[in-house]
């Protein structure tokens, strides 16, 4: 018997420079992938809608941030989405609006503009679909997204995890007493 090997399910986070809150979003979702031993079946990346810190390291408050919480997001290097991202990609995860409509703007077909969903939408105790930009902020703030990030993409783990969860084969039945002479 041969094993299939199944292409991981793929996700990116977009924002506007892809310095502040989607670095987070991708490295607390890989962590949560990670952790479920998920790792080979999921994965992710992020982007930004503009190009000024293509290339770039993430901002230097957001790596503090990952960092006070026990997230690595040192080897982060900025892009900018680009229209292959939609081809790449199974759900296009937009972290505030203003990111969900260039993203819809720029998708080419409906089943592009399809896989776009807010981070936010899926955490039912979010108060707003929105991800602030902490970007003109001080610390205090980088800490407050990333944890409305975290408590987001934790529900979306967990909306995703059993689709993308190989299944296991069945355990071979019970013997009964009756099985044996």
């Amino acid at each position: 018997m041969t094993a299939t090997t199944v292409d991981p399910f793929r996700v990116v986070f977009v924002c506007t420079g892809n310095i502040c809150r989607s670095p987070m979003a991708d490295v607390v979702f890989r962590q949560f992938a990670d952790l479920a031993g998920l790792r080979d079946h999921v994965g992710s990346t992020s982007a930004g809608t503009g190009d000024w810190h293509v290339g770039e390291r993430a901002d230097q408050r957001t790596l503090d941030a990952l960092e006070r919480r026990g997230y690595d997001g040192a080897r982060h290097r900025a892009r900018q989405f680009t229209s292959a991202d939609f081809a790449h990609s199974d759900l296009v995860v937009a972290l505030d609006r203003s990111h969900e409509r260039i993203l819809k703007g720029w998708a080419r077909a409906e089943a592009d503009a399809d896989k776009i969903a807010l981070l936010m939408s899926f955490d039912p105790t979010a108060r707003s679909l929105d991800v602030p930009d902490p970007y003109y902020a001080g610390p205090g703030m980088f800490d407050e997204v990333l944890a409305m990030i975290e408590s987001a993409s934790r529900a979306l783990f967990r909306q995703l995890e059993p689709a993308i969860r190989p299944s296991t084969p069945p355990s071979p039945p019970a013997a009964h007493r009756s099985d044996f002479p």
